[in-house]
């Protein structure tokens, strides 16, 4: 809002115009009762302008009265001159002399004094139209220009309301202007206080200036505009950390001093505060700026945002103050081109002017009187002029002038008395009028379509220069638009937080004060100066603490690159491997005792089974999914289930061939039966398997750790998956048994010496395997059960196959049948029992299958009718005599 501010004449100019206006008025006013300017019209406009800045008030006072006017104000005058000037182009252009009429005008001096303002406010009301004793009415105000600040304006308005003359005010700002329920007959040609504020705080957002203070008038203009200023800026997350508030009035100079001065200690307290606004008069900012340099002489340097009270006022600084005292941003009206009123001033006819205008008068008596020749009346008037007020005043007249045009056009405007201020309303609220290719028009609220230029001070010779537009305002869509404001200042509470961080405040502190904190894990913050912290996808996603974005998770699995993985894989390839040679080997000496002893076609599909076992260590490996998961189990316990089967009956026959009696013979030839044993041991593992499937069927499953994703197999029911293997493991503890029994078995005929290694190995393996699996996490539980599937197929290998193979390739001397029977011989002599305790019908009928028996006759008589048990005989010369020419090393089999 715009308080009244005093236009000066440059230097020493403006103290010798102080002093000699109170030397004017106490000579010339106390004779003219009330100085003003007129002109005739069919329609008249008042006038209300500050030409005075002040009033001579008595101490006390015992009658009412007029107060003499004092400090003649140039700026005030220019302004009057300026409705002057509008009103006479108006005359002259078609918009009036298309319809025959004319505007006049009545201009009064409100010597910046409300009472004043009030006192000549009278004579645009109704009762002065008609004074009694008067045959004729004088002619009536259809409307009024002003006043300046909103102080004065409002309590103009509420007098002017109550006949509803229409009122336009050329600098008033204050919000509370733009209530209709109130001041309706209102209008304004300037934003209100409330987009001024609104812009204030955009350039203050706009360079993160979070951390200010405030300094304003204890006024309704200070205070409307305090209030509407601090709503936006709470808003906008910007902390006021002072407020001082300047007594309204100058002229009580301790109360000011007073007051300026416990400004300054708030601002030497307030040391982060590097941006003040401010709404005062230039008055106060003149003494505030003065007490600030008088206290130091490198004063703390600021930003001060200046409202449009005191954004043009040059008069408040130096140039040479301003470069100790910091930076000014001032804010300003939008103006236009007055090229025009320029060349008014130039091309005025003083003598002829102030025959109408007393103030012109007076001025022209202070300049000619005073100055000589050094400075003309013109000199002064054009060195003083302010482009904002002057555009200002001309579009309010404008604007009444095009409401007259259109509500004179359906009717007689030129009789008298033919429109009445009221009327003039509605056609004011609806106007639109053009000037300088720019359309204005008012609101509902009265409010003009205008917007500001924020001009950054900077010195210019020996002058400051005010306008100097570095930023533009635009009311309509309420956008701020920065064009050359280049500061590099900070004015906060607390530092900025880094991405990484949230700010927290302290109960009963400012929001703008705050410490910094790392965000928690698995939460981020991704910009500086946020209030919170955002969390992760606590699915996919994690952070480390004071983290600034969000991580993948990582997928984790036992991958087919792992190292580890893929030694185990090569492991399980070379197994398969290895089965395939002993398979073709053993195919190829498929006719030798070796390979008939141990056990033949029993030999294939104990390998056979071993490939499925590594075949399905395979499964363990790679990112799971719910059909490797049941593949991989199933296809292990059927596997090994049927190699173990395998083993199971050989370990069978050997104790049925060498520890049973013959007693017992007929009941062994009912329960050797090897492949139905084989047979039944798989279809009970298959009938656990089938039952797991279906009932506790194991399915790929995820477990979210902090920052990993772990992709593994459940094994749906670990009391199911122990029954499958706990099955496998009582199959290898009978086959171990067995095996054991026939331990004392003939030196050379170790068969059921490697079985018992064999199932203690793979027994050994699966004890140990249980507590490791249990404590076991991560993506290597699967290589752990990798590890003992491997260790059983190669303890098979190692104990059954790789022996014979060592036989068939490297003793080959020893892999016949003469050697086996010797063998068998050798350990018959070593026993108490007779060769015939030791072989069974049952197994000699094996035996005879595998080692044509028929060629040793002597060995069994023929009479096997007898339950006796056949004697040994002891072989022929020739026979024993060819066992004594072989190798002495014989072969293990």
């Amino acid at each position: 809002m715009r308080v009244v501010a005093m236009g000066y004449p440059s230097f020493l100019t403006v103290l010798m115009l102080l002093t000699l206006s109170e030397q004017f008025s106490d000579v010339s006013l106390k004779d003219m009762r009330r100085p003003g300017a007129s002109s005739p019209g069919n329609f008249i406009i008042g006038g209300l302008f500050p030409i005075h800045a002040g009033v001579l008030k008595p101490s006390r006072l015992s009658q009412p009265q007029e107060f003499i006017c004092t400090g003649f104000s140039i700026s005030g005058l220019i302004q009057s001159l300026a409705m002057i000037h509008a009103v006479e182009t108006l005359n002259t252009s078609p918009v009036l002399t298309d319809l025959g009429i004319t505007l006049g005008y009545r201009i009064h001096d409100t010597c910046s004094d409300v009472t004043t303002a009030l006192r000549v406010t009278e004579d645009f009301t109704p009762e002065n139209y008609c004074p009694p004793n008067m045959s004729e009415c004088s002619q009536t105000t259809t409307a009024v220009i002003g006043a300046y600040n909103s102080e004065m304006s409002i309590s103009v308005a509420r007098e002017l309301s109550l006949y509803l003359i229409p009122q336009v005010s050329y600098a008033s700002t204050a919000d509370i202007l733009s209530d209709k329920s109130r001041f309706p007959a209102f209008s304004r040609t300037v934003p209100s206080d409330m987009h001024q504020t609104s812009a204030m705080v955009k350039l203050l957002q706009k360079n993160k200036w979070t951390w200010i203070g405030v300094v304003t008038t204890d006024g309704d203009y200070g205070r409307s505009a305090l209030e509407s200023f601090l709503s936006q800026a709470f808003q906008a997350g910007i902390c006021v950390a002072f407020r001082e508030v300047l007594p309204d009035s100058v002229t009580n100079e301790k109360r000011l001093e007073s007051a300026v001065s416990r400004a300054i200690e708030t601002l030497d307290g307030n040391t982060k505060v590097r941006v003040v606004v401010s709404f005062t008069k230039p008055e106060h900012m003149r003494c505030l700026f003065k007490a600030l340099l008088k206290r130091s002489q490198s004063p703390e340097q600021r930003l001060w945002v200046a409202s449009d009270n005191w954004s043009t006022s040059q008069y408040v600084i130096t140039h040479e103050e301003l470069n100790r005292i910091g930076w000014v941003v001032g804010f300003s009206f939008e103006s236009r081109d007055i090229s025009s009123f320029q060349d008014f001033i130039m091309n005025m006819d003083f003598t002829r002017e102030v025959q109408r205008n007393s103030f012109l008068q007076e001025l022209s008596t202070l300049a000619y009187k005073n100055m000589g020749q050094v400075y003309t009346v013109a000199d002064l008037l054009t060195n003083n002029i302010n482009a904002g007020d002057v555009s200002s005043i001309e579009m309010a007249v404008n604007a009444i002038a095009h409401a007259l045009a259109k509500l004179c056009t359906d009717r007689n405007c030129t009789v008298p008395g033919s429109v009445y201020p009221w009327e003039l309303l509605p056609g004011l609220r609806n106007c639109s009028f053009e000037m300088d290719g720019f359309t204005y028009t008012f609101d509902e609220n009265g409010d003009i379509n205008l917007g500001y230029h924020i001009s950054m001070w900077n010195s210019s010779g020996q002058s400051i220069r005010t306008v100097n537009v570095v930023s533009v305002y635009n009311q309509q869509n309420n956008s701020l638009t920065v064009t050359d404001l280049h500061l590099n200042l900070t004015s906060k509470c607390s530092d900025s937080c880094n991405p990484g961080q949230f700010k927290k405040t302290t109960e009963g502190q400012h929001i703008c004060c705050y410490d910094c904190i790392d965000c928690a894990p698995n939460q981020f913050t991704n910009s500086s100066d946020m209030d919170q912290c955002y969390s992760c996808d606590s699915d996919l996603e994690w952070a480390e603490p004071g983290s600034s974005f969000c991580k993948p998770k990582t997928v984790e699995f036992f991958s087919w690159t792992d190292t580890f993985a893929l030694l185990l894989l090569s492991l399980a390839a070379v197994g398969v491997v290895v089965v395939g040679f002993v398979s073709f080997l053993f195919l190829w000496h498929r006719n030798s005792p070796v390979v008939k002893a141990a056990g033949g076609p029993l030999c294939q599909l104990i390998l056979f089974s071993l490939v499925g076992s590594f075949v399905s260590s395979v499964f363990f490996v790679g990112r799971p999914t719910n059909v490797q998961c049941k593949i991989r189990q199933v296809l292990y316990a059927l596997s090994f289930t049927l190699c173990v089967s395998c083993i199971l009956v050989k370990s069978l026959k050997i104790l049925l061939a060498f520890q049973m009696k013959l007693m017992h013979q007929s009941h062994q030839n009912k329960f050797y039966k090897p492949y139905v044993i084989i047979c039944l041991c798989v279809l009970v593992q298959g009938a656990n398997c089938t039952w797991w499937l279906v009932h506790f069927s194991p399915h790929r499953t995820y477990i979210i750790n902090t920052n990993s994703i772990l992709e593994e197999c459940h094994e749906g029911s670990y009391v199911a998956f122990g029954v499958v293997l706990g099955f496998t493991a009582l199959l290898a503890l009978i086959c171990f048994i067995f095996a054991f029994q026939g331990r004392k078995l003939p030196q050379k005929y170790n068969e059921s010496k490697f079985i018992t290694f064999g199932m203690l190995i793979y027994l050994m393996a699966w004890v140990i395997f249980i507590p490791i699996y249990v404590t076991t996490t991560g993506m290597y539980l699967p290589a752990v059960e990798m590890v003992v599937i491997l260790i059983s197929n190669y303890g098979i290998l190692s104990c059954h196959f790789f022996p014979k193979c060592y036989a068939i390739i490297f003793r080959k001397m020893h892999n016949t049948r003469d050697e086996f029977m010797k063998n068998v011989y050798e350990y018959s002599k070593k026993t108490t029992a007779s060769l015939g305790d030791l072989l069974s019908p049952e197994v000699y009928k094996s035996l005879e299958s595998s080692y044509t028996i028929s060629s040793l006759p002597h060995l069994f008589p023929e009479n096997t009718e007898s339950k006796k048990t056949p004697e040994f005989t002891p072989p022929p010369f020739t026979i024993t005599e060819k066992l004594k020419l072989k190798h002495k090393r014989s072969l293990s089999i």
